[in-house]
């Protein structure tokens, strides 16, 4: 039986742990971090009572937010600083790094990333940092991060505060036009994959292909009639507006595997050089809704979707099939948006229904065939170049391979050099003849295949005496 001296201990010792437990849950909320007391001396008032606007960025904008933050911080007398607190500063927000009472945000140094900028070259940019500076000469605190799925932030963030809740508007609507006069993505060709740690999308820069107008090999005409409507109506723009006509334009190409559809969007990339592109194949084609968005901020644009017949119908976390998403995103944008979103198809059957259910959404439908004869001339001496194969040798190899593609006579040509290699002696006409039979032969009916060649062995279809039409032909209608 505890004695009455030790009741009265056991009551003392209970209220002091009541106290200290009441002090230390009062000086928890009250705490203001050191770097808190630098954001208040730099915006005048006490920065605990000051709210902050978060602006989320995606990822793939970070470099542009950096650049425009550092204009703006430049012109504003800024000044950059770090934030200390091991791994939970990147928990927190810019009002914990203000007040805190379990950790003491300090300034520390900033922590720096390297982002792409470009296909060959690269930023280094600040993915955590505090800015303090002045705008419309009144001061404005923010903090800069990049995204962080490992911590479970998916997208970039830009917190803003200052004593005046309006001039933190005007200054987030300062930063977003600046991105877009800054951006590193304008006039670049830019690919969507996915991420690390889900289905987010990040854009990468890709070099911008080099292909001329003489290395495609179509019927004629045809090429001419996809330059018209992609290119031509983007340099008559103004023209185009001023007479109420509409810039944004949907393109299919469709035709049997490697007839020469990919290699035309490459031509179309390379003369429109200062044109933003976007190119999406397969699953990417998932991410169109963002390929969409870059498109409409940086015109004039081009949306590429590839073998949209592999994806077109699946859906990828949507309650619609995919190609529905496409069409969405074209009706997204207004109709003097310069923008053209051209699809490739190695099976318009799987597309035609649903597209002629939603016309006007692709308004010039180009076939792309199996090479005809004059065709399989031209390639078959393209892809020669300087062998020593006489012209009679190689007409009469482009007339005996009915039904091949340009992959077919590219693959014909390398076994040839490779045949008279092995010999150590220089190619001539007789291995053109020997490695194209091996090639015809019925065993090697796969390896046809695979090259883009009629399936069966036979002639193509002839082609229609209007290889190019309008969505309404191709539709049926």
């Amino acid at each position: 039986m505890l004695h009455e001296d030790d009741r009265d201990l056991m009551r003392a010792v209970s209220d002091y742990l009541h106290r200290v437990n009441e002090l230390a849950a009062r000086e928890t909320v009250l705490a203001r971090t050191p770097l808190g007391d630098l954001i208040s001396e730099h915006l005048a008032t006490d920065a605990e009572r000051v709210s902050v606007v978060q602006e989320q960025i995606s990822d793939h904008r970070l470099v542009d937010a950096d650049i425009a933050l550092e204009a703006l911080s430049a012109e504003g007398a800024g000044r950059l600083v770090g934030v200390t607190g091991g791994d939970q500063r990147h928990h927190q927000g810019l009002s914990e790094f203000v007040s805190n009472g379990h950790v003491r945000y300090d300034v520390g140094p900033v922590d720096y990333a390297e982002r792409a900028a470009g296909p060959d070259s690269s930023r280094r940019v600040v993915s955590l940092g505090v800015r303090l500076l002045h705008f419309e000469g009144a001061p404005v605190a923010l903090a800069q991060r990049a995204a962080a799925p490992q911590y479970g932030r998916q997208t970039a963030l830009v917190e803003v505060m200052a004593a005046d809740a309006a001039l933190v508007t005007r200054f987030l609507d300062a930063l977003r036009r600046r991105m877009v006069e800054l951006s590193v993505l304008r006039g670049q060709v830019l690919s969507f994959q996915h991420t690390e740690y889900g289905r987010e999308a990040g854009a990468t820069f890709v070099a911008r292909p080099s292909v001329a107008a003489e290395d495609i090999v179509l019927p004629e005409g045809v090429l001419q009639e996809i330059i018209q409507h992609v290119v031509t109506i983007g340099t008559h723009r103004d023209a185009l507006r001023g007479a109420g006509q509409h810039l944004k334009r949907g393109v299919l190409l469709y035709g049997p595997p490697g007839t020469g559809k990919t290699l035309t969007v490459r031509h179309l990339l390379s003369a429109t050089p200062e044109t933003t592109a976007v190119v999406l194949t397969g699953s990417s084609i998932r991410f169109v809704s963002a390929a969409a968005e870059i498109a409409r901020t940086f015109q004039p644009a081009i949306v590429v979707l590839e073998d949209i017949d592999l994806v077109a119908m699946e859906r990828h976390g949507s309650p619609q099939p995919l190609l529905f998403e496409v069409l969405d995103a074209l009706d997204g944008l207004d109709g003097d948006a310069d923008v053209s979103f051209i699809m490739t198809t190695n099976r318009v059957e799987v597309l035609e229904r649903a597209l002629a259910e939603r016309p006007g959404r692709v308004d010039l439908a180009v076939e792309v065939p199996l090479p005809a004869l004059p065709e399989r001339r031209r390639l078959f001496r393209r892809y020669a170049h300087n062998l020593p194969y006489s012209d009679a040798a190689l007409t009469g190899a482009a007339e005996r391979a009915e039904g091949t593609t340009g992959s077919f006579a590219k693959e014909l040509m390398r076994r040839t050099v490779l045949r008279a290699a092995q010999e150590e002696r220089d190619p001539h006409d007789d291995d053109l003849v020997a490695e194209l039979a091996r090639l015809m032969d019925s065993r090697a009916q796969l390896t046809r295949t695979m090259l883009g060649s009629a399936t069966d062995g036979s002639s193509p279809p002839p082609p229609h005496d209007h290889q190019t039409a309008s969505f309404g032909w191709f539709a049926g209608s």
